[in-house]
C-alpha cells in the first residue's frame, strides 16, 4: 500500500488500513486541521517543502514479526548488511522500521515478566488505551508546531514503551528506522513513560540511501520520567544528505528524576532539532549532550531545550559542532528558569570547530532567569584546527588526514564517552565518512 500527496483522504486511509479506534482518528482530524493553518517556524534554517510530492505511507510487509526469517529476504539481506541484526545481541529488545511500518519487535522473555511494554505505536495505542489516553499528545501538542502537527495527521510506526515502577533493566532498548524510497515520508511517533523509581536506556538508529529527490523526516518523541527514575534517550542519525530531518522531542520529568539526551546528527540536508526536558518536579535534572556535523550542502540546526518548573532544578547542556567544506552548524538553543523554580542552577557550553574558510557556525542562545536564587552559566567557543597542533602530531609521524582526525575525535570525546562503545566506534567511522 502506498499513499502519495496529502489531504484528509490520505488520513483516513492510514487509519482506515490500522484498523484505529475512533479516538485516533478524531486526534488525526484536528491535527490536520491544525497543520493547515499553521506556517512554518519562525526559527530555524529557510527552506520549502511541496507536501504534494511527498509519499505519506507505504509499506511492503503486512505484520509485525519477532523472528528475522519471516522478514522479506531482500529487506533482511539490507539490515544484515547495516548491521542492524547483529546490534541486537547486545541489547534487551529490538524494534525496526522500514518505511512506514514497524516490520520486526522482539524483548527478552525476562522483561515481558516484569510487565516491560515495548512494542510498535499501534499496538500501544490498541492495546494498552488506558496508558495512551493518559500520556499520548499530552507532552507535545500538535498545534505547537507545523510538524508536530504534520506527524500528529500521519503518524505511523515508532515505539510504545512502558516500564513499571520499580524496574531497572539491564541493557538498552532500540529502534532503527530505514527509509529506502524516493520522496519518502517517515513520520514515526513515539511515547516512552518510565515510571516510578525505574530506568530505561533508549537507543535510535536512523539511515537511508542517497536519491535526487528529497524525503521527509518528520518524527515526534514524547518522555514522561517518573519521580525517582531516569532515563537516557541516545541517537546518532545518518540520513542522506537529502533528507529534511525536522524532529520534536520532548521530556517531562517529575520529582528527583533525571532525562538525559545524548544526540548525534551527521546526515541529513537540514537538520532542525532540540531535544527538551521539563523540569517539573522538584529537583529533577536534565542533561542533553549532542553534536552536529555539517559538511557541504548540509544545515544542522540543532541544540536543546530547558525549562525550569520545580524548585532546585538543574540542567546542563553541552554542544559541539563541527562544520567542513561550506556546510553550516549551528546551536540553536533555550533555558528558562521559571519564577518558582527557586534554587535552580543551568549550565551551557557551546564548543564550536570550524575546518575551512567557506564553513559556518553559529551560536543563537536564550537564557532566561526568573528569580533571584537560581544562576545560570553559559560559555562559548569558536575555534579553527591549530597549524601548531597539527605540527606536533605531524612530527610523530602522523600524516596530515590522520592528524586531522585525532584532533577531531578529541574535539567530541565528551559527546562519544556517553555512548555504547560499538556506537562510539560507529560514530568515529561515520565522522571519517563525513569530514
Amino acid at each position: 500500500m502506498e499513499l502519495k500527496g496529502l489531504n484528509e483522504n490520505t488520513i483516513l486511509e492510514i487509519s482506515k488500513h490500522k484498523k484505529e479506534e475512533p479516538w485516533v482518528l478524531e486526534y488525526r482530524k484536528k491535527a490536520f486541521q491544525s497543520f493547515q493553518k499553521q506556517e512554518e517556524p519562525s526559527f530555524g534554517p529557510s527552506f520549502s517543502l511541496d507536501f504534494s510530492k511527498i509519499t505519506y505511507y507505504k509499506s511492503q510487509e503486512e505484520k509485525l514479526v519477532s523472528d528475522w526469517k519471516s522478514v522479506m529476504k531482500p529487506i533482511r539481506c539490507e539490515l544484515q548488511d547495516l548491521g542492524v541484526i547483529e546490534s541486537e545481541k547486545h541489547l534487551d529488545g529490538m524494534g525496526v522500521q522500514y518505511e512506514s511500518e514497524v516490520i520486526y519487535h522482539k524483548m527478552i522473555e525476562e522483561l515481558e515478566k516484569k510487565h516491560v511494554i515495548f512494542t510498535s505505536i499501534e499496538e500501544g495505542l490498541r492495546n494498552y488505551k488506558e496508558i495512551a489516553l493518559k500520556y499520548f499528545g499530552k507532552i507535545v501538542s500538535f498545534e505547537e508546531n507545523k510538524y508536530a502537527a504534520l506527524n500528529s495527521s500521519v503518524f505511523s510506526g515508532g515505539s510504545f514503551i512502558y516500564i513499571p515502577p520499580h524496574t531497572k533493566l539491564d541493557r538498552p532498548l532500540q529502534s532503527y528506522f530505514r527509509i529506502n524510497s524516493r520522496g519518502m515520508g517517515q513520520f514515526e511517533r513515539t511515547l516512552i513513560i518510565v515510571d516510578d523509581d525505574s530506568e530505561l536506556h533508549y537507543i535510535e538508529g536512523c539511515t537511508a540511501p542517497t536519491y535526487s529527490d528529497d524525503s521527509l523526516h518528520a518524527a515526534v518523541v514524547e518522555i514522561y520520567v517518573g519521580k525517582g527514575s531516569k532515563c537516557r534517550y541516545s541517537t546518532i542519525q545518518n540520513w542522506a544528505p537529502n533528507v529534511y530531518n525536522l524532529v520534536t522531542k520532548r521530556a517531562l520529568v517529575d520529582q528527583d528524576g533525571l532525562m538525559e539526551w545524548i544526540d548525534g546528527n551527521i546526515g541529513s540536508k537540514v537538520t532542525m532539532k532540540y531535544p527538551c526536558c521539563v523540569l517539573k518536579g522538584d529537583n529533577s535534572e536534565g542533561v542533553c549532550i549532542t553534536i552536529g556535523v555539517a559538511k557541504k550542502g548540509q544545515i544542522q540546526d540543532t541544540g536543546a531545550r530547558m525549562i525550569h518548573l520545580g524548585k532546585n532544578t538543574k540542567s546542563k547542556i553541552i554542544s559541539k559542532s563541527i562544520s567542513s567544506l561550506g556546510g553550516n552548524a549551528t546551536y540553536r538553543g533555550k533555558v528558562d528558569i521559571k519564577e518558582s523554580a527557586t534554587k535552580s542552577l543551568a549550565f551551557v557550553k557551546c564548543d564550536t570547530l570550524i575546518l575551512d574558510q567557506n564553513s559556518k557556525s553559529d551560536t543563537i542562545p536564550t537564557n532566561i532567569v526568573r528569580n533571584e536564587s537560581s544562576s545560570l552559566e553559559h560559555e562559548a567557543t569558536v575555534s579553527k584546527i591549530k597549524e601548531s597542533h597539527l605540527f606536533y602530531l605531524m612530527s610523530r609521524g602522523l600524516n596530515l588526514e590522520k592528524a586531522t582526525e585525532l584532533i577531531i575525535l578529541g574535539f567530541i570525546e565528551k559527546f562519544r564517552k556517553e555512548l555504547p562503545v560499538e556506537y562510539a566506534v560507529e560514530l568515529n567511522q561515520l565522522l571519517k565518512k563525513n569530514l
